[in-house]
């Protein structure tokens, strides 16, 4: 029997509350399977297993905040039933070790049929405010007709499927609550964790014009933005540096499994949460630019799963256009690295003896001095820089 358990999605969560289950007792999971979802400081994140088995029992209902580490369901992974019986004990009374079975077999003959399992992966899509409307209202997801993303029923198609309904309640994330979980987050990196801080001024100005020339041949919805080159290229630059890229609990550092980078995303409503783009090393640049896309909407629409804030080994944050030259992060506990990424703006440099107007991003470096120092970290920009100058390779 496994104990399914309240994640810890981030250092700045201490609790949360269940909002919906997507299992009942009796239901088949697999991993990876989303079977509840799980309201934080950071809004409805979709939880999900990482057993096989079957969903034995419910112990927290919808509605009660937990605090992390709880117990919210338990799941019967069939340990317990593969175990072989005592021998001796059974051997003396041969006739008795037959009986069981048929004893067992008779009220299974006497039911009518059990309905087919459900499966917990094959749903309805539905976002899940929509999904906590609905349960508030009675409404049954399967008889409304989504409008959303990729078919997806809407917080509108439910309140229009049931229109003299009252406005819900909750309106999302509380933005004073994530500011107080974030300050909290980072008042301990910075007590626990001994940072030091690197940056690098790179020129992109071939990389803006490869990105100009590989744009002018794609369609508007597949172009790039310069935001895919300074994601792939520092997960590249890794290879150079991999204390950078994992974990540090218990006094020991753990490698990642892969280069998982934590992408920043400032939320329309104030906050910051940075889910995880997995594999980024392994992904081509439009790959990389589909994660993104898909990752900054999903977290700005509160659709995203837990493993996304659960396994990043790194982050990344990108001011964008409109941001300041340069940014010194703060790590985000337990990974021991973040990156940073100023706005790209024309600036004089010198080229070949000359001063030129070139295109300059800064880049910095915040590292965990347990893990790494500053000569790792240097190795580190200089790749990164290395791989900036040269975008065909990407």
């Amino acid at each position: 029997m496994i104990e399914f358990r309240m994640p810890a999605l981030g250092a700045d969560m201490e609790a949360g509350t269940l909002v919906e289950w997507l299992v009942h007792p009796g239901d088949r999971i697999t991993s990876g399977a989303i079977i509840a979802v799980v309201e934080t400081q950071k809004g409805a994140i979709e939880v999900e297993a990482f057993h096989n088995g079957t969903i034995a029992e419910i112990v927290v209902p919808v509605g009660e905040k937990v605090p992390v580490g709880a117990v919210l369901a338990r799941i019967d992974d069939g340990v317990a039933a593969a175990s072989p019986p005592a021998p001796i004990a059974v051997a003396e009374t041969p006739v008795a070790m037959a009986e069981p079975p048929a004893v067992a077999a008779a009220p299974v003959a006497a039911t009518a049929p059990a309905p087919a399992p459900r499966v917990a992966g094959a749903r309805i899509k539905a976002t899940p405010v929509a999904r906590r409307r609905a349960t508030q209202l009675g409404l049954d997801l399967s008889h409304l007709v989504g409008t959303g993303v990729d078919g997806a029923v809407s917080l509108a198609d439910v309140e229009a499927a049931h229109p003299k309904a009252a406005p819900p309640a909750h309106k999302g994330f509380d933005a004073g609550a994530m500011r107080t979980a974030i300050a909290a987050a980072m008042t301990r990196s910075k007590r626990e964790i001994p940072h030091y801080y690197l940056s690098e001024t790179i020129d992109v100005s071939a990389a803006l014009a490869w990105l100009e020339r590989f744009n002018a041949a794609q369609p508007p919805a597949q172009r790039l933005l310069p935001a895919a080159l300074l994601l792939k290229a520092t997960a590249l630059a890794l290879r150079e540096a991999p204390n950078l890229n994992g974990t540090y609990e218990d006094d020991v550092f753990t490698p990642g499994p892969g280069v998982h980078i934590g992408w920043a995303v400032a939320l329309r409503g104030g906050g910051l949460i940075a889910p995880a783009i997995r594999d980024v090393d392994r992904k081509s640049l439009p790959e990389a630019m589909d994660a993104m896309r898909d990752i900054v909407k999903r977290a700005r629409a509160g659709g995203l799963r837990s493993s996304e804030f659960m396994s990043a080994t790194i982050s990344i944050t990108s001011l964008g256009e409109r941001g300041a030259e340069s940014v010194m992060g703060v790590i985000y506990p337990p990974q021991v690295a973040i990156v940073g990424f100023g706005r790209i703006a024309p600036r004089p440099a010198v080229v070949e003896g000359r001063v030129e107007a070139r295109s300059l991003v800064t880049a910095t470096l915040a590292a965990d001095h347990r893990v790494s120092d500053g000569h790792t970290g240097a190795l580190f920009l200089a790749a990164l820089r290395d791989i900036l100058s040269q975008p065909e390779a990407l």
